[in-house]
C-alpha cells in the first residue's frame, strides 16, 4: 500500500491530473470505462453513489451532477487534496482519504463503481465482498478491470506491483458476494461488469 500512495502522490507532484487532459488524453482515459461504462450507472437524481477509487475527480466531475449524494475514496492525500479542488462546486460531494478495505462507512449506496482501481487490490474476493455489503437492496455495483494480466506498472522510474483478474474471476466474485450478473461488455483496454444485490 506504501507504494500504491507513493507512487499517486508523485503523479500529483507531477502535475498528473486527468480532470484537466487536453481532450487526445481524455479520449484515452475513456477506452478504461467512457461514456457506456457511465450509462451503465442507470444513476437517478436520488441516488446515494460511492467511487472506489475517485482519483482527482475525472469521472466524479461527470457523476455529481446526476445524484443525490456522492462520495469518494482514495489512498493518496495528495489526489484526494486535488479532488477537492476539481469537485469543490458540488455540494452533494464528500471525500474521503482512506483503504477501501479498512474503512467504516456508516452509510449505504444505490451505486458503487471503481474504473482502474482494482488492478491495485489483492483480495479482490474481499473488496468485492465488502461493496456488495455497503449496497441498499438492488443496489449496482458496475467494475472496470484492466484486461492487461501484466504482473508490473512501471512510470516516471517507479515500479508498482500489480493484480489482474480476468472476467470469469469477477463473475465469480461477484455471484459469491451475492451480486446477481446483469451485463458485461469489453472496451479497448478493459471489461466492465456490471452486478445487482440480491435479495437473499
Amino acid at each position: 500500500m506504501k507504494k500504491i500512495i507513493e507512487h499517486y502522490d508523485a503523479l500529483i507532484d507531477e502535475n498528473n491530473d486527468p480532470v484537466h487532459d487536453p481532450i487526445p488524453l481524455k479520449e484515452y482515459m475513456d477506452k478504461w470505462d467512457g461514456q457506456k461504462f457511465i450509462d451503465c450507472l442507470c444513476l437517478l437524481p436520488y441516488h446515494d453513489v460511492l467511487e472506489i477509487g475517485v482519483g482527482t475527480g475525472r469521472l466524479a466531475i461527470k457523476i455529481c451532477e446526476s445524484c443525490n449524494t456522492f462520495l469518494g475514496i482514495d489512498v493518496s492525500a495528495k489526489t484526494i487534496e486535488r479532488a477537492i479542488e476539481n469537485l469543490n462546486t458540488f455540494e452533494n460531494c464528500t471525500l474521503v482519504c482512506a483503504d477501501f478495505l479498512e474503512y467504516q462507512f456508516n452509510n449505504y449506496f444505490d451505486v458503487i463503481y471503481s474504473s482502474l482501481t482494482f488492478i491495485h487490490i489483492a483480495d479482490k474476493k474481499s473488496a468485492i465482498a465488502k461493496t456488495a455489503g455497503l449496497l441498499k437492496p438492488s443496489g449496482r455495483f458496475i467494475l472496470s478491470s484492466s484486461k492487461s494480466q501484466d504482473k508490473f506498472l512501471e512510470m516516471n522510474g517507479r515500479e508498482l506491483e500489480l493484480f489482474p483478474t480476468s472476467l470469469e474471476e469477477i463473475k465469480l466474485l461477484f455471484a459469491e458476494a451475492g451480486l446477481d450478473f446483469e451485463d458485461s461488455f469489453e472496451t479497448e483496454f478493459a471489461f466492465i461488469v456490471s452486478g445487482i444485490k440480491g435479495n437473499k
